[in-house]
């Protein structure tokens, strides 16, 4: 009789997702994350043909993460961009090594930078509300907001943010204004 499968994928993912937001993807390996998971290196290798599947899995969970964190973000400002640049860079802040293997790598296993931050509509819903607001190209007043925006989140990485989050807030209120005029 075969033997029964202790640990399985979720179990590895988890556990490699907890690695990942103690020390960063860097340093989710075979045995870090076998000591992690409690098991030796063969269930992962069992379940994952190389550590670039899982953290292709990683990653996606990643994306999940940041979601979910921008779905219970609050929504306390109607000016466009604003809440998802504060929920954004509060997120920076919060999960640094996240952050660093969603929007900062250079592998992202085929997304783009705009479908990892879109992932759930969230950047079309701020486009759509900025065209209802009156703005004439959306799109472009997405980009000048949101270079402003990533270079806040990573200068938080880096301890060079020291903005609180209402500080922050009015900063991104009149820049849009700045944008839009």
């Amino acid at each position: 009789m075969p033997r029964k499968e202790t640990i399985t994928k979720v179990a590895i993912v988890d556990a490699a997702f907890a690695l990942c937001l103690e020390e960063g993807l860097s340093e989710v390996t075979a045995r870090k994350l076998a000591a992690k998971a409690g098991c030796s290196t063969q269930p992962i290798f069992r379940v994952y043909k190389s550590m670039e599947d899982l953290h292709r899995d990683l990653f996606s969970k990643g994306v999940r993460f940041f979601s979910e964190y921008y779905d219970r973000f609050p929504r306390n400002c109607e000016v466009p961009f604003v809440d998802l640049g504060l929920a954004y860079i509060s997120f920076a802040g919060k999960y640094p090594h996240i952050f660093r293997m969603l929007f900062l790598s250079e592998n992202r296993f085929g997304k783009s930078f705009y479908e990892v931050l879109n992932g759930n509509q969230a950047v079309m819903k701020e486009v759509t509300k900025a065209s209802n607001a009156g703005c004439q190209n959306p799109q472009q007043l997405f980009m000048k907001m949101w270079i402003f925006i990533h270079g806040s989140a990573c200068m938080s990485l880096t301890g060079d943010y020291d903005l609180n989050e209402h500080e922050t807030e009015n900063l991104l209120v009149e820049s849009y204004g700045a944008f839009v005029s």
